[in-house]
């Protein structure tokens, strides 16, 4: 258990604009202590909140990292049902929301007291959790393919030096389920333009109710996009990878103190290595082996 405190804030508020209906609001996590402190913006799955995630949270800001976490139009909090007309695009308004909170870092930093001038923004990474890992992907460099197969707008950001991929979904290839095909068209990421570091994290027992495929669904942004340079595949782990949602989740089918130590690990040396902070930190995680827990592919 470490020792180092940290503090939270939420929500911060940021007006946003009049046809979100809402403001964004955000949740700010970050160490007591210490100097350029690099930034990880996390997004939550379907349906969740700014107050997700705790364990990841908790690892990475005792290691050094702020995260800052919205809460999208999506979260059970809000009530947005698919009857609202906000719905369908819902899953542009997520990649607008880490849009915003990108480029007003200073003001969401400024709501933690003492946190100010002890941020290094440029040391920026972002991450998320099912269909917050799509949206996130979106800032990597992934892209929706249209109706007819073609991709996107192209969402790319410049800012976003690494990206963390928890559980993503995969690739279309009329492989989406009816379910899906009705209410998450949009899930047809094409991932050949997503350059950005990254590593990608599935569970080889996450066997998902919008593909007609098995868990390597959740492979498909490692195989197919040149940026994704890890796969940690957790065995015997479901969609929360053994319980990343919640220390005490109702929802977690596959609880396991084991793998969730091991997503924690894996991501924060990765992390590290990525934007500088420590470039040994990815090379002593892999040397260490993973099983039976998981396995670690990378791409020479």
């Amino acid at each position: 258990m470490s020792t180092t405190q940290i503090i939270s804030v939420r929500p911060v508020t940021l007006p946003a604009p009049a046809d979100r209906g809402v403001d964004l609001e955000v949740r700010i996590t970050a160490p007591v202590t210490g100097t350029d402190l690099p930034v990880i913006v996390f997004a939550h799955g379907f349906s969740q909140s700014m107050t997700a995630a705790d364990p990841l949270v908790d690892h990475w800001t005792a290691n050094g990292f702020v995260v800052v976490q919205p809460t999208f139009l999506d979260s059970a909090t809000l009530g947005v049902t698919p009857a609202d007309p906000r719905y369908p695009t819902i899953w542009r308004t997520r990649v607008d929301d880490l849009e915003q909170v990108i480029d007003e870092l200073d003001t969401i930093i400024a709501a933690v007291p003492g946190l100010t001038g002890r941020v290094d923004t440029q040391r920026l990474a972002v991450a998320g959790h099912s269909w917050g890992g799509q949206s996130v992907g979106m800032l990597l460099g992934a892209r929706v393919l249209d109706a007819d197969g073609k991709p996107g707008e192209d969402r790319t950001d410049p800012r976003v030096k690494a990206g963390v991929l928890l559980s993503t979904t995969g690739i279309a290839r009329g492989d989406l389920s009816p379910f899906a095909q009705e209410n998450f068209a949009f899930m047809s990421p094409d991932f050949t333009q997503l350059d950005t570091p990254s590593i990608v994290l599935a569970g080889d027992h996450d066997q998902s109710l919008l593909s007609t495929r098995g868990p390597d669904w959740f492979t498909d942004v490692y195989h197919y996009s040149p940026g994704a340079q890890h796969l940690v595949t957790l065995i015997g782990g479901e969609h929360l990878l053994g319980g990343i949602q919640d220390y005490s989740s109702t929802v977690t089918t596959d609880e396991s103190p084991e793998r969730v130590a091991l997503v924690r690990r894996a991501t924060t040396a990765f992390l590290k290595t990525a934007l500088d902070v420590d470039d040994k930190a990815w090379a002593e995680f892999a040397a260490t082996p993973a099983e039976p827990v998981g396995h670690i592919e990378s791409k020479s």
